[in-house]
Formats: C-alpha cells, sequence, structure tokens
C-alpha cells in the first residue's frame, strides 16, 4: 500500500507545461463580436483622456476594465472585489480577459480606481456602442417603449442618518425629546416607546447619510424601511432592448422622473440612428395631467393605466381633458391591453436579469456618478446577451448549463448558417419582422433563440 508523500515544488517549469484553458465557449464567442466590431479600439480613443502618457503606476487597460464590468454582470458578482477574485480564480475568464498566465490579475483597488478615473460619459459611449451592434442584427427599434422604476438597496445604514439642521444622530435626538418631556436620563427602552409614539419618524427633508447624501429613507419592495436609490429602465417592447438607464433620488415620484428616462432614450435612439419614440406605456404610478400633456408635445401617444380618481370635473384643467381620455381611450383597446402584457414580461426581465442574477439589487458604491457607472455597463451587458442569444441561442454562460456538447455545436452551426441566410436574404425580405417569412426551418429558429 502507498502512501502520501511530501513532495517539493519544482523551481522551474516550462510554460508550455502550465494547464491552458480552451476558453468558455460564451466567452470566446463574445470576444469573437467585441474583437470583430473594434471594441478595445473604441474605448481606448474614449478613454484617452484619462490616462497619463507615461506617469503613474502600471494602468488597467480600458478594454480589459469593462470586460471586467460585463464578468460582472454575467457571473452575478455584486462587488469590484468579487470580480477580481473571479478573474484571478478562472482560466476561461483570465482568457476572455486576455491575461496571460504569468500575469496577475488586477486588483479591486486597481478596478475601482480605473472606475473613478473615467467619467460617466465614456460609459455611456459604451452602452451606445453596444445599441449601434443591436441595431446592426435588427434587435433595435424603438418605436414603442415601456417604463418602469425599481429601487436599489444603497450602501449606507439608516443608524447612521443624522439631522440636517444640528447634525444629531438619531440616538441623540430621541434623547432630547424625552428630556425635554421631563425624563433626565431616560433608558433604552423608554427611548423606544417615545419613538413608537412619534408620527413620521423619518422624512427625507430633515435626515441624511454623511457617507452617502444620495442615498434617500424608501419603503423596499419586501417592506423594509431602508436608505435606497431608484433606477428606471425604457425598454423596446418590440425586441426587448434596454434603450435608456437612469438613476434618482429613492423619494423622487414617477411623474417626475418618466419625463428624464423619456428624454434619454430618445437621445440614445437618436444616436444610434434608430426609429424616434412613438408610444410609451407605463402602469398607473405614471399617470398624471402634466405627464399626459408633455408626452403630447413631444408627439407620443400614451398608454399609462390610468388610478380609479371617480367622476373628475375640468373646469381648472381643461387642457387636459383631451389627453386624458385619448389615453383611456387606448389603454381599454385591444393594442393596449396587448402592450401592457408584453410590458409586464420585458420590463420586469430587465430587473431580474440586472438586479437579482446580476447582482445589483444591493449596490456597494456610493454616490450617483459611481452607481450610474455600473448601471450602465450592466444594461449594456444585458443588451449583449440579447446578441448573444440571438446568435447561439443563450445569453448568459450559465444558459449553457445542461446542454449537452454535440447539441451545442449543432446550434452554434446553425446559428452561423442563420446569420449567413440573414445576411444573404436581407434586401429581399427587407420588410419581414421574423425569419419564418424567409422560409427557416423550426430547428434554425430555435437555435437562434427566436420565437416560432
Amino acid at each position: 500500500m502507498g502512501k502520501r508523500k511530501s513532495e517539493q515544488a519544482p523551481m522551474w517549469m516550462a510554460t508550455t507545461e502550465l494547464p491552458v484553458s480552451p476558453g468558455h465557449p460564451f466567452y470566446v464567442r463574445l470576444n469573437a463580436i467585441l474583437d470583430a466590431a473594434g471594441f478595445d479600439r473604441f474605448v481606448e480613443e474614449q478613454c484617452r483622456p484619462f490616462y497619463a502618457p507615461v506617469m503613474g503606476r502600471p494602468s488597467l487597460a480600458p478594454g480589459r476594465y469593462f470586460r471586467l464590468l460585463l464578468v460582472g454582470y454575467f457571473e452575478g458578482l455584486d462587488s469590484e472585489r468579487g470580480i477580481a477574485w473571479r478573474a484571478a480564480d478562472s482560466l476561461a475568464v483570465r482568457h476572455f480577459l486576455g491575461l496571460g498566465l504569468d500575469e496577475a490579475a488586477p486588483d479591486h483597488s486597481t478596478i475601482s480606481r480605473t472606475r473613478r478615473l473615467i467619467d460617466v460619459e465614456a460609459h455611456q459611449a459604451v452602452f451606445t456602442w453596444v445599441q449601434e451592434r443591436l441595431v446592426e442584427a435588427h434587435l433595435l427599434r424603438g418605436q414603442t417603449l415601456a417604463v418602469d422604476a425599481t429601487t436599489l438597496e444603497a450602501n449606507a445604514a439608516m443608524r447612521s442618518i443624522v439631522r440636517r439642521d444640528t447634525g444629531e444622530s438619531y440616538q441623540q435626538f430621541l434623547t432630547r425629546l424625552a428630556q425635554a418631556s421631563g425624563l433626565k436620563t431616560p433608558s433604552r427602552a423608554a427611548l423606544a416607546r417615545l419613538d413608537r409614539r412619534r408620527k413620521k419618524r423619518t422624512s427625507n427633508a430633515e435626515w441624511v447619510n454623511p457617507s452617502d447624501p444620495d442615498a434617500k429613507v424608501t419603503q423596499l419592495k419586501d417592506g423594509r424601511t431602508h436608505l435606497a436609490h431608484k433606477v428606471e429602465h425604457a425598454v423596446d417592447l418590440e425586441t426587448g432592448a434596454l434603450v435608456a438607464v437612469t438613476l434618482h433620488g429613492a423619494d423622487v415620484g414617477d411623474t417626475t422622473s418618466v419625463l428624464a428616462t423619456t428624454l434619454t432614450a430618445a437621445e440614445q435612439l437618436a444616436a444610434v440612428q434608430a426609429s424616434a419614440p412613438t408610444a410609451l406605456v407605463g402602469d398607473r404610478g405614471y399617470h398624471s395631467n402634466d405627464t399626459l400633456l408633455t408626452l403630447r408635445t413631444l408627439g407620443i401617444r400614451a398608454y399609462l393605466v390610468e388610478p380609479e380618481r371617480g367622476r373628475r370635473c375640468w373646469r381648472e384643467t381643461p387642457e387636459a381633458q383631451g389627453p386624458v381620455y385619448g389615453n383611456r381611450r387606448r389603454v381599454g383597446g385591444a393594442r393596449g391591453r396587448r402592450l401592457m402584457r408584453r410590458r409586464g414580461e420585458y420590463v420586469e426581465r430587465t430587473f431580474a436579469h440586472v438586479y437579482d442574477t446580476g447582482g445589483l439589487r444591493r449596490v456597494h458604491l456610493r454616490g450617483h456618478p459611481n452607481i450610474l457607472k455600473r448601471l450602465i455597463v450592466h444594461a449594456g451587458a444585458f443588451n449583449l446577451g440579447l446578441l448573444m442569444r440571438h446568435t447561439i441561442g443563450r445569453g448568459t454562460p450559465r444558459g449553457l448549463q445542461g446542454r449537452r456538447r454535440g447539441c451545442f455545436a449543432l446550434s452554434l452551426v446553425v446559428g452561423w448558417l442563420v446569420a449567413t441566410l440573414r445576411t444573404t436574404l436581407a434586401p429581399s425580405f427587407a420588410g419581414s419582422r421574423s425569419l419564418g417569412r424567409v422560409g427557416l426551418p423550426r430547428f434554425a429558429l430555435a437555435a437562434t433563440g427566436r420565437p416560432q
């Protein structure tokens, strides 16, 4: 019987004997798409003003930096420290990043430093670049948009909030109120009773977190009261592509933020030379007279669910009667009901992918500029996933789990054939919206992930 003996690691080893990863099929295909479109040259030109020619420590290449953030989305990593660990641990991710076996993976401080140096406009340019690829693949139309918002838990604690006027902490504030009421040395239980009797205990107009002033007190989806941020999406209802992402304070109302999101979406569509938005779909939180009047001025038809307000009087606002009745008629029609069902599917899908499985439901950054940089790249990664689903039938690396190797190879071949036929037959079938009109078989449609 053999026994385990202590072994001494060899001092020298040829690099040819080191393990080499063939790369993850998803990341290999994604890298091929990025390289074919000149992604690295584009981001290097965008980030040139933020890099010194000779001074400073060894820098992180822009292409590698943005690929690291893409890995954060596709692997569901919520923090930059987790991204750095994943890059150092996985040979497939190292192959995607272009790291050699003799190169050290960038640590989290390098990623954080690079993010702080590169401005929001450069991250927005990357998001626009991805949308241009969607336009080339006919995956972004932009005529009918849907908007919805969700909350992200902030990297700040409620126990750290202070008064805006006096700078007191919550405990000091309660102690002062107790002493004013006659309790010279109040106990913790007495302070808790006093706090329960108070009405509207935490108002954003009176309280702020000194570590993250942009975080606002709000109620999360699960009912907890916490400091949070509000993020709003504009989604193309024809293809499911993410058109615009805006970040607001959690105390900003939907009727206020929807106009900023709509204008941002219109600017994005104009930048990528797509169709201008002609219809906007939203739930009852976006319905107001001012919103409907503004949308009519912009030439956009509104499909906003109207809350139950009872019989309304139009003496004070007669100009809003026409837009409100027109919106009510459109929502109750067949197209309005169809768009509402599609809005619930497509918009919630973006929230699930970007924040739940994408790892950003709780942010680890502070300040809206820093958070918006990560959100924009995550939104671009979601659109890249849509492009990958159109190409190979799967939009994430985890989507390939459970598939047989032969079936995946066949789907790659079929996807290539479909892409070739699409390019060849596109001039002849310019008016077609689906591959089924071109006469392709059902298995080819299934390989591309398109509905049959």
